[in-house]
């Protein structure tokens, strides 16, 4: 899927090479009958644990499987928030430097407890599902992620 967001659905899910659209994500989110929306951009960080000086990550996506593993936590958001208005659940793929997204994850709903709740389930399901690994360059040299995971299933409810 590219940036472009999905006309007609509400739910935005998709990897890709390019800059993330956080205003186009916020406004997609945006709908007249929810009273919150939450934004959730997750952003490179000049460390990582035992790896100070960090310069760049380069994120990898068995991308046949993550789009539809986005759609699949959306699915469970929607079965445990029924009140959700709109989703998107969005990451980046290739080299990125310090301070530019590579996540973004958003939830609106009529309430702010359900917008909260729906966005952290999705970026804490994103992180442990997804098939998408990330290699670090740092001061002290290069190597994949320290932080690595086995990918499990999205939970259901």
């Amino acid at each position: 899927m590219g940036l472009d967001p999905p006309y007609g659905r509400d739910d935005w899910v998709g990897v890709t090479a390019d800059t993330l659209p956080l205003d186009a994500v916020a406004a997609f989110v945006d709908r007249p009958d929810c009273g919150a929306t939450v934004v959730f951009t997750g952003v490179v960080r000049d460390h990582s644990e035992g790896r100070p000086g960090v310069r760049s990550l380069e994120y990898e996506a068995y991308e046949e499987e993550v789009t539809p593993r986005l759609a699949a936590i959306a699915t469970e958001a929607r079965t445990r928030w029924p009140s959700l208005g709109r989703l998107a659940l969005l990451h980046r793929t290739g080299v990125l430097g310090v301070g530019e997204a590579s996540v973004l994850v958003a939830a609106s709903a009529p309430h702010r407890a359900e917008a909260f709740d729906a966005a952290r389930f999705c970026i804490d399901t994103l992180k442990a599902t997804a098939p998408i690994w990330k290699r670090e360059a740092w001061e002290g040299g290069e190597d994949w992620s320290a932080c690595a995971h086995p990918v499990s299933q999205v939970p259901r409810s």
